[in-house]
């Protein structure tokens, strides 16, 4: 790209912000989840014990097992421990690169129209370069939908938006939770119709209508 004019230049830079910004909380999300998700798990689970004394309901097996999911769930994040400095460090990094890109898009912006762009094309593609040496593909298990919440929520993104607007259905909702939706109305829908056919087919039922045609 030998040329590009300033619009496309801006749009470029806006993009680039949407990239590493978000890689930024997402890998604030990941520390904070293995930092905080064991207390909370366990704090959650300690509740419920105590709470099951006096509410026989918290007895029952659904709920047993519940508790069992948190002690897993607590258990894999422990796996994470180690290495959990490593996703903060990593988090920092993609953050000053964030603040760059956006000291670059006001850089840009503020340019007369027959300024040389070129340098500043460079400089984004730098940037966005070193953000690779300090990013961590894996990352913990909904530390995407934590990381949607940090970021349009928490973080200051109106000079993104200007040049890369968002909307809320295709940016600002997770994937995975439209997936998360679909799975539970199917699991919903099957555990409507199963008893249905059930009750159906069962011996009582055919026994009556037998009754009924006598």
């Amino acid at each position: 790209m030998n040329y590009v004019n300033k619009n496309e230049l801006l749009k470029y830079i806006a993009i680039a912000g949407y990239d590493v910004g978000f890689g930024a909380k997402k890998h604030f999300a990941s520390f904070d989840i293995i930092e905080k998700g064991p207390g909370w798990l366990g704090l959650a689970s300690l509740l419920g014990a105590i709470y099951s004394l006096f509410v026989p309901a918290l007895r029952s097996e659904h709920v047993t097992a519940l508790f069992v999911i948190f002690r897993v769930a607590s258990l894999y994040l422990g796996w994470y421990g180690p290495v959990k400095q490593k996703y903060e460090d990593a988090g920092k990094a993609l953050t000053g690169a964030f603040h760059d890109l956006h000291v670059l898009y006001r850089t840009v912006k503020s340019l007369p129209a027959e300024a040389d762009l070129a340098p500043y094309l460079e400089r984004t593609k730098r940037i966005r370069d070193s953000v690779l040496e300090h990013s961590i593909s894996r990352q913990v298990f909904l530390a995407d939908w934590y990381a949607h919440y940090k970021f349009f929520w928490q973080t200051q993104i109106d000079w993104i938006h200007e040049a890369r607007p968002f909307s809320f259905f295709r940016d600002k909702v997770p994937l995975s939770a439209y997936l998360f939706v679909l799975f539970l109305a199917i699991v919903a829908t099957l555990a409507v119709a199963i008893p249905s056919v059930s009750m159906e087919g069962s011996p009582s039922s055919t026994s009556v209508q037998e009754g009924e045609q006598e």
